[in-house]
């Protein structure tokens, strides 16, 4: 499954370093999720969906509805 984690932080123009800071996660960390090397826990996915403020199916590459749901 290919993340769209790395598409985001460049469209934003934001460093690694910045999107960890801002989950509260360290760099390290968001580069092996970054990469692929680990999987990402679902709270950390919730964090990068609302973070960038899209859906967790656009994040997850399942559409390309770029909007989050109305809560």
């Amino acid at each position: 499954m290919r993340l769209r984690i790395k598409d985001l932080r460049i469209d934003h123009d934001l460093s690694q370093e910045a999107v960890a800071q801002a989950i509260h996660i360290p760099r390290a960390t968001y580069c092996n999720y970054e990469s692929g090397r680990r999987n990402i826990p679902n709270a950390i996915l919730c964090d990068l969906a609302d973070f960038y403020n899209v859906s967790l199916d656009y994040l997850l590459g399942r559409t390309d509805e770029y909007a989050p749901f109305k809560k």
